[in-house]
């Protein structure tokens, strides 16, 4: 990265707000500033230590063996089972009668289960998999929507030494097909549909048709969730039928700290999936060690709510295995946040006593947008911290889920991680960090992290460059299924010496990490880079923005040209005029180079139900191109409300 273009990332995002812990919550918190100090001074005695806190049959011998990089492994010789970890030990310790899981179906059924209940559940769905013939090491995929079985499944593959390779439940039958075959699962695991919207939408089709395309798979596993009429083949077996007969007996095995424990796919340049391998030991003590720390979990009092979806890493490691292993209570919701109104998750967190509240950006700014009169009709005093996921969270929208969820009182912890590293990197210590609003802040105690130029020399504050990792972590992914060539080219073949983690950041003055994006969604114009992240942090802090996607589209003259995408506060009169006035507000926030070429009023934008924008079938309209695959989006009928809403653009004057 040339000089000037560290100039240019290094104006951007100036944020001079603080926010201290409070004294009483510093005193309480389980993380402290020492922990920076252990870690530095023993990195891997410090981790030892937090392995430790998990039940092992045998203690491991060596904590990290990186002889042969960058495959990792960690806890060398010890044995465990995952699932006796997030179950068995919290009963045997007198916890039983604990809730694990609150569970709020969308159309407003509710089931409480306590983790005497869930080791009964698990058990039974343990020795269901046996009776299919899935011994350790099978591959398992799950298509299922947020209800407990999910959870369960998931659960009861671990409890076996199977992988589990989840699929979120929005995804086509194609694209089950493709990582099945990846796979070569042996068992797919489903319901007959899902309650989306007030509606039962129909799941187990698109698995037969994905099945029919698989020969590998033996049996379907369907669970009844909404009563959906379903076809029915040899291979079919109802859950209800073989999982509930089974023994809530079942003694778990233990497995070794790099036994797999899951597959989880993610997209990748080539347009393959790629499947990002996860092992055990290393894995859950990063996902424990993290949850407990950096969402203060008290068990014996929080209420904790991650709204992520299992189809996805945060759901793994934030809903099951991270706070299942540190003894949590939590809700699980199956549904939209607009059904049956939009006040549904402000009324869930009233009336569960939700104390930790885990999101998303895109959800925040999609609450902003809907009004504050919502969650101000609902008693929401039981909140005591608030995290944000799955992407840059813009300084407006921090402030309004400080000021409008957190009353002004509650910490907020960004975090930033990936699929790849399996758990969170950088976040901020709740009872430590005096945080800013929109900064993830710094790697966390054992992390490794630094930014670097183009040539991989490590930048000092005030300075922009990509993220690296330097050290290994013990819950990286441990290669990609089947390739490992290809997860030595991805994540190694830049700086062999660092894991490049695809994202762009910047360090201010005072050290504090921003993430800018991934370096795919920094645009180039007129040899500038510009983070995607910034233009859209500057729209959305205009007063009548209400979200905001940018992209950058091929430009004759300038190499690209930033096109942004808006959606209003308010009504959409007098458009050229506001148009005009938020080009020249970026111009005012970042700099000329930063003005986009052409603004665009839409109605919404293309979302996937987990909420995150693809900016390629935005790229696809602003280059006049035809729109690309749209079958994951939530709503498919944007797309063409945004081509049709071109005459509401304005260009360049």
């Amino acid at each position: 990265m040339s000089d000037e273009i560290n100039v240019t990332l290094s104006n951007l995002l100036q944020e001079d707000r603080q926010f201290p812990p409070t004294p009483a919550f510093a005193a309480q918190a389980n993380g402290k500033a020492s922990l920076f100090d252990q870690a530095e001074h023993d990195r891997l005695g410090f981790w030892a230590e937090q392995a430790r806190n998990l039940d092992w049959e045998t203690d491991f011998t060596e904590v990290l063996d990186w002889s042969n990089a960058p495959f990792a492994k960690w806890f060398v010789g010890g044995k465990l089972n995952i699932a006796y970890n997030c179950v068995d030990r919290h009963v045997h310790a007198g916890h039983g009668d604990q809730v694990a899981i609150r569970f709020e179906g969308e159309p407003g059924d509710r089931r409480d289960i306590t983790y005497r209940e869930l080791m009964a559940e698990v058990s039974q769905a343990a020795n269901a998999l046996t009776e299919l013939g899935v011994v350790a090491g099978d591959r398992v995929a799950i298509y299922l929507p947020m209800i407990p079985e999910a959870t369960i499944a998931m659960l009861a593959c671990a409890r076996i030494g199977a992988i589990h390779s989840v699929v979120f439940a929005g995804f086509s039958a194609e694209a089950l097909r493709s990582r099945i075959e990846d796979a070569n699962a042996k068992l797919v695991i489903t319901a007959d549909g899902q309650n989306r919207r007030g509606s039962a939408m129909d799941l187990k089709s698109a698995v037969d048709e994905a099945v029919d395309a698989s020969p590998s798979v033996e049996n379907v596993l369907v669970v009844k969730r909404t009563g959906t009429d379903v076809t029915w083949h040899d291979r079919d077996v109802w859950w209800h039928d073989l999982v509930g007969r089974q023994s809530i007996d079942h003694t778990p095995e233990a497995f070794d700290a790099e036994t797999p424990l899951f597959i989880l796919y993610t997209s990748g340049t080539t347009g393959k999936p790629k499947g990002i391998l996860h092992t055990s030991g290393g894995y859950l003590t990063q996902a424990s060690y993290t949850h407990k720390m950096v969402f203060d979990l008290k068990p014996e009092t929080d209420v904790y709510w991650c709204t992520a979806d299992v189809g996805w890493v945060t759901g793994h490691s934030y809903i099951v295995y991270g706070p299942l292993a540190n003894r949590v209570t939590q809700v699980i919701y199956e549904g939209t946040p607009d059904t049956p109104n939009k006040d549904r998750w402000w009324d869930i967190i009233e009336r569960h006593g939700v104390t930790l509240l885990y999101t998303a950006p895109t959800a925040i700014r999609t609450f902003m947008k809907w009004g504050d009169h919502l969650p101000q009709s609902h008693d929401l005093s039981s909140l005591r911290l608030l995290g944000s996921v799955g992407e840059p969270i813009n300084p407006e929208a921090w402030m309004w889920y400080r000021e409008v969820i957190g009353g002004n009182r509650c910490p907020i912890v960004d975090t930033w991680w990936q699929t790849e590293t399996g758990a969170m990197m950088i976040a901020p210590l709740p009872g430590v960090a005096a945080c800013k609003p929109g900064s993830a802040m710094r790697a966390l105690p054992g992390i490794g992290m630094a930014v670097v130029d183009q040539e991989g020399t490590p930048l000092g504050n005030g300075s922009g460059g990509f993220l690296v990792l330097t050290q290994p972590w013990p819950s990286m992914l441990r290669g990609i299924w089947g390739d490992n060539q290809r997860y030595v080219d991805t994540y190694w073949s830049r700086w062999p010496q660092y894991y490049f983690a695809g994202d762009g950041a910047k360090l201010d003055n005072d050290g504090a990490l921003w993430l800018l994006g991934r370096v795919d969604d920094v645009m180039n114009v007129s040899g500038h880079r510009i983070s995607t992240t910034e233009v859209e942090s500057a729209l959305v802090s205009h007063p009548e923005v209400a979200e905001a996607a940018v992209v950058g589209a091929s430009d004759p003259t300038t190499g690209q040209g930033i096109v942004a995408f808006v959606i209003l506060r308010g009504s959409t009169e007098d458009a050229g005029e506001l148009i005009k006035e938020l080009r020249n507000h970026v111009a005012r926030e970042i700099g000329p180079i930063a003005k986009p070429r052409q603004v665009m009023i839409v109605q919404e934008l293309p979302k996937t139900r987990s909420g995150k924008i693809l900016r390629r079938l935005l790229q696809d309209v602003a280059e006049h191109r035809d729109v690309g695959d749209s079958t994951t989006l939530a709503d498919p009928a944007v797309m063409k409300l945004i081509s049709e809403g071109l005459a509401s653009s304005s260009s360049d004057d």
